[in-house]
């Protein structure tokens, strides 16, 4: 029963982030919502940034476990957005709040992740440096992260998947050629 009254919380939070800031929601509004009381939610979160870091922690750990391989480059992108594009307005509400850090440092994660991910698999069988492998991880997540931040920032209005699937058509075999540059023979 416990799994189910702390997943009614987070559900009951996730709405209310769809439908309103993060600053107008109290801890009364999420347990009148799923209908527990307040020493409930109590027993199961310190307070509403710690609800919140347990979302995204449990997102991270969902990503990880639903991709133990990524194909592309356009692919680390779709997981990292997905939450986004399926919670708009909860993820507008977050990266808007004073708790923005929480929902970066989620996003920086899950970016590093999934494009190590990426990267360790293009250099299966092949031999780089352990600094070249993470330089380019390192360049990958920045791109990544930073074309997210400024999807965020613009208010999601942007169709990002297609400018950044379009952007890695005409940079086409950089990784490759990044591979190949740094490989020890």
């Amino acid at each position: 029963m416990s799994g189910l009254t702390k997943k009614a919380i987070r559900d009951s939070f996730i709405k209310l982030l769809n439908e309103k800031p993060l600053n107008q929601i109290t801890i009364r509004d999420i347990v009148d919502d799923c209908g527990v009381n307040r020493n409930t939610f109590y027993y199961y979160f310190e307070d509403l940034p710690s609800l919140l870091e347990s979302i995204v922690n449990e997102e991270f750990d969902r990503i990880i476990k639903e991709h133990p391989t990524v194909d592309s480059i356009e692919e680390c992108l779709d997981v990292i957005i997905d939450f986004a594009l399926k919670n708009r307005k909860a993820a507008l509400n977050i990266y808007r709040s004073t708790n923005r850090d929480i929902y970066e440092q989620y996003q920086w994660r899950i970016c590093h992740h999934i494009v190590t991910t990426y990267v360790d698999g293009n250099l299966a069988g092949r031999k780089v440096s352990p600094d070249d492998r993470k330089l380019i991880i390192d360049y990958m997540t920045c791109v990544l992260f930073g074309f997210n931040t400024a999807w965020l920032n613009n208010g999601m209005v942007d169709d990002l998947q297609s400018r950044f699937h379009r952007l890695y058509e005409l940079k086409q075999g950089e990784l490759e050629e990044m591979i190949a540059r740094c490989e020890i023979k």
